[in-house]
């Protein structure tokens, strides 16, 4: 495993769809979070081993900010000339990635706790590794 450092997210084009969410990075390319998120009230614990990625929409649901939990295999040059922001935290650390949006490891699982009016927006969660994608929305 190498070092990563915490980055700072940019502000980031989003257009929540029908079938997914998409979200358009500051180099210009897009990704396509497919599937309808499903919603959780007040938390999401993701399983460990997966890729976590926290996106927290603005009141008007066409911009966002989007932070990877955990993630060591990013180069930080990849994130900052995307927008993406990362956290890294050690088991058992707990901090607020963003205005009424906590992220926790517990062991080596992610849990992310979330007031949607608090953040002001929407906040979804993105789980993935090899073998499958998960969506959720924290209501």
């Amino acid at each position: 495993m190498s070092n990563r450092s915490d980055i700072a997210p940019s502000t980031l084009g989003v257009e929540l769809q029908e079938g997914g969410v998409v979200v358009e990075y500051t180099d210009g390319r897009e990704t396509f979070y497919n599937g309808v998120p499903q919603k959780k009230e007040e938390s999401v614990r993701c399983p460990p081993g997966k890729h976590v990625q926290i996106l927290v929409t603005d009141p008007t649901e066409t911009e966002g900010v989007m932070l990877y939990v955990n993630d060591r295999k990013t180069h930080d040059d990849i994130l900052e000339s995307t927008g993406v922001g990362r956290i890294i935290l050690d088991p058992g650390e707990e901090e607020e990635v963003f205005p009424g949006v906590t992220a926790r490891a517990d062991g080596y699982a992610v849990v992310v706790e979330a007031d949607p009016e608090q953040a002001r927006g929407r906040v979804f969660v993105f789980a993935e590794d090899e073998m499958s994608e998960h969506s959720y929305e924290v209501v």
